[in-house]
């Protein structure tokens, strides 16, 4: 494929065209034996294009991203068939939400029926919620010890069992299933097969409950289809938070019924002088709707004080001197504030945090707070103590951009950090004070850096930011004097100044992305930049038959190109 990506052929998100070039592999994989508890991958190796053109072994259960917790292989593998069904248990909505998700993944490339039946049997496709209250009479497919996202799935020569005490467990189980099928099953039309999946046993649990990844739609809009797609993309990584960017200086970009010119005149433009575009309540709706289906959790930011040129040109009274500055298409940082001393500032925030508070069903809110260098240190910290109230008042847990720590963060509250070196003494102080803290590090986790000088989208001002440096750090102890127990997880932002199309969002996620997600998800024990490359070489032949449009990092062992 083309370094460079080619622009979406419509509006709508979906990938831009499909891969022409199909990936084989060079080397057949090969399922390790023994009965190690440990998720340590096998030797490297390419991974299996699953074209049909030969009939490689089964993918090993140790060979996914991200790494799973555990892995113990088995004998014998599990061939889908004709007659195959998909068993969900009898009045588990849960699972029959999750059996006909499968469904629709697995139909189209195998030609299958795969009926979802609540009728009990021992073979098939098992779909499980268990409680850790009761066991399960299948060995090995109980609760214990799974959490709110785990998963237990054992695979056996009869049948594949997915057990979790939730439907967020299972779904991240049906996730892991995927990959351990061949890349043809995600094609969207009848593929030769065969359908076989390694024997075994995984038991997997994520080391962080927040695993997130941030889509600026301010800087340029994108729509729904496209929001989708990218959360599509996401959940195959277990990715379980979808930050939304809704506010920037260029553009805002949700409906307020209370403030209706923020989007009809601040959304009207965006980067380069674009027709922008805002997300009507339903728009919204339909978004959350569709993610929490995947088990994404939407968290909606306004960002302020600063970062706030799209509110101040649709109403002049938020302004100090009442003029209305005009739209702004640039990407300049730093240079709007709201007002702090007015009042109406506050009628402002409140409304706009009621509104949106009401269409989140998600605990969370971000308020941004970054780059507020037009707004006083005295305003800021003044600003922050009025606006954290309002956010618990609606019944949300305040997110800031890690500045927030250099005011007095509310109880409870969520840092983002994006610095480059985890230095920052406030940030670590705030930590030991009960503050929990997100971690984004714009030279390791930024997704719209430029990989190296020649990537042609994207920016380079935290460095440039290829697969190894993305993946090689620890979220746990990154941040110098802040307590591991303090890190709720990691999140990977993808500011959109460069970026219009779903194409670029792919090029510049991918492959990045999976790693931040593998750091979110995985036990510290299995990061091993040399056994990762590896792995997410094999994810290639899957991401050509989704369509998905990624740079192939000269630091990634990808399959040969047919």
């Amino acid at each position: 494929m083309s370094r460079y990506p080619r622009c979406d052929a419509s509006l709508k998100g979906t990938p831009v065209r499909r891969r022409r070039a199909r990936l084989l592999c060079s080397l057949l994989l090969t399922v390790a034996a023994g009965a190690g508890t440990a998720a340590t991958a096998s030797p490297p190796s390419a991974a299996a294009s699953g074209s049909g053109a030969a009939a490689a072994a089964p993918v090993p259960l140790d060979r996914v991203v991200p790494a799973p917790a555990s892995v113990r292989p088995g004998k014998s593998p599990y061939t889908i068939r004709p007659t195959t069904p998909i068993r969900v248990e009898p009045g588990s909505r849960a699972a029959r939400t999750a059996g006909d998700y499968l469904a629709g993944v697995l139909r189209p490339a195998t030609g299958y029926r795969l009926p979802v039946t609540a009728r009990g049997g021992g073979d098939g496709i098992r779909l499980r919620i268990v409680r850790d209250a009761r066991r399960s009479s299948a060995k090995g497919t109980g609760a214990k010890g799974l959490g709110a996202e785990g998963y237990r799935l054992v695979v056996t020569r009869r049948a594949v069992t997915i057990s979790a005490r939730t439907s967020a467990g299972l779904f991240h189980g049906i996730q892991t299933l995927r990959q351990l099928l061949p890349a043809s099953v995600e094609r969207a039309t009848r593929q030769p097969g065969p359908w076989r999946i390694s024997g075994g046993t995984i038991t997997d649990v994520p080391r962080y409950a927040w695993r997130g990844a941030m889509l600026d739609v301010s800087r340029h809009f994108f729509t729904v289809d496209q929001v989708k797609a990218y959360v599509d993309q996401l959940a195959l990584y277990k990715i379980n938070k979808l930050h939304l960017h809704l506010s920037d200086d260029q553009g805002w970009r949700i409906a307020i019924d209370s403030w209706p010119r923020l989007t009809t005149y601040g959304g009207s433009t965006q980067v380069g002088g674009g027709p922008g575009g805002y997300y009507t309540k339903a728009d919204y709706r339909e978004i959350v709707r569709y993610a929490a289906q995947r088990h994404l959790t939407v968290v909606p930011e306004i960002d302020m004080p600063g970062h706030t040129n799209a509110a101040l040109a649709s109403y002049a009274d938020l302004n100090c001197d009442g003029v209305a500055p005009p739209l702004y298409t640039g990407t300049e940082v730093g240079f709007s504030s709201l007002c702090v001393p007015k009042e109406v500032t506050y009628d402002f925030v409140d409304d706009v945090i009621r509104e949106i508070a009401a269409l989140t069903p998600g605990r969370y809110l971000h308020i941004g707070g970054d780059e507020a260098h037009s707004t006083s240190h005295d305003d800021y910290v003044a600003f922050m103590d009025r606006v954290q109230p309002v956010v618990a008042k609606y019944g949300k847990t305040v997110v800031g951009w890690h500045q927030l720590t250099g005011a007095r963060p509310a109880k409870g509250a969520v840092a983002q950090y994006w610095g480059t070196d985890g230095s920052e003494k406030e940030v670590a102080d705030a930590a030991k004070n009960g503050t929990r803290l997100v971690l984004s590090p714009a030279n390791r986790a930024y997704l719209d850096m430029k990989y190296d000088p020649s990537t042609p989208l994207g920016l380079s001002w935290a460095g440039y930011v290829e697969a190894k440096q993305s993946y090689d750090w620890d979220p746990g102890s990154y941040i110098a004097g802040a307590p591991p127990s303090s890190v709720l997880g990691v999140e990977a932002p993808l500011w959109s100044e460069t970026l219009s199309t779903s194409a670029h969002i792919e090029y510049m996620a991918f492959p990045r992305l999976p790693g931040i997600a593998e750091l979110g998800w995985s036990p510290r024990s299995t990061h091993d930049w040399d056994d990762y490359r590896v792995r997410l070489a094999a994810q290639a032949p899957r991401w050509d038959a989704l369509g998905i449009d990624y740079y192939r990092s000269p630091q990634i062992p990808w399959p040969a190109a047919e």
